[in-house]
């Protein structure tokens, strides 16, 4: 589906809904137009350029913290540059999470994502719903390409369905940035449900924050693999903000003292 230009359209809406609630995820190619996608490129660059320094260090990771080549994601970008705040908020962005989860929706994060040529690890099967800690679990991540994916750099794979039984099993995993995994993830219906996306820059994926999901590494010998993730919260979801802060603080201490951050 790429019929942008309908977004506002009842029906179209409508038709938006009905294939998210059944599957879980929708694959929105051409989400950002060819000028579009070429000015976040270039504003995603020259924040790293300019802004990653002063970040507090638990939102920048690296695979290798003594190599800033290996920059491998960002956190809460909107806090930091009036260009990723008005993506973040009152945007397009915005308007698709509210009518894939039919309700309000509030931002609680956009992100930068990478994963550089040979080194950038696998992302472990999750629920983005574990990390949350809502009730209801109604949220949506929002996936986009910054250049073209496909399986060599590391494509995302869905369990198409999978958002309509629950919350799996998670248990720590080594993972920067995915600390934990679905711990009995590869039975029968996992493996038959599965399906992956090969995306150009500027196209979107947008998954159910109880879709299980997962990422290929990337074994390109020199093809990075840049993207940008968007969280929201419906406003029916209430945060467990106790448990967040404390798995927050948690974490943190932990991949202080693995020298990760």
């Amino acid at each position: 589906m790429n019929r942008l230009a309908d977004i506002n359209d009842k029906n179209f809406q409508k038709e938006l809904r009905g294939d998210f609630v059944r599957d879980g995820f929708i694959f929105f190619p051409g989400f950002l137009n060819e000028q579009e996608i070429k000015l976040v490129q270039t504003k995603v660059t020259e924040f790293i350029d300019k802004k990653v320094a002063g970040m507090p260090e638990k939102e920048v990771y690296y695979e290798d913290k003594n190599d800033k080549s290996t920059l491998k994601q960002l956190q809460k970008l909107f806090d930091h540059d009036a260009f990723f705040f008005d993506m973040m908020f009152g945007s397009r962005f915005e308007k698709l999470a509210s009518i894939l989860l039919d309700d309000q929706v509030h931002g609680k994060n956009i992100q930068y994502f990478n994963k550089p040529p040979k080194i950038g690890k696998p992302t472990p099967a999750h629920q983005d719903g574990y990390y949350f800690m809502l009730q209801p679990n109604e949220a949506v991540t929002m996936w986009m390409a910054l250049e073209r994916v496909d399986e060599e750099n590391g494509c995302v794979r869905y369990v198409k369905g999978s958002h309509r039984y629950g919350m799996r099993d998670h248990g720590k995993t080594k993972t920067l940035g995915f600390s934990q995994g679905i711990t009995d993830f590869g039975c029968p219906n996992d493996v038959e449900n599965e399906v992956f996306f090969p995306m150009q820059d500027g196209d979107l994926l947008v998954h159910h924050s109880l879709t299980i999901h997962r990422a290929d590494g990337n074994s390109s010998e020199n093809r990075s693999r840049k993207a940008m993730g968007f969280i929201y919260y419906a406003d029916k979801a209430q945060e467990n903000k106790k448990a967040h802060e404390e798995y927050a603080k948690q974490l943190e201490e932990e991949l202080k003292q693995t020298a990760k951050i």
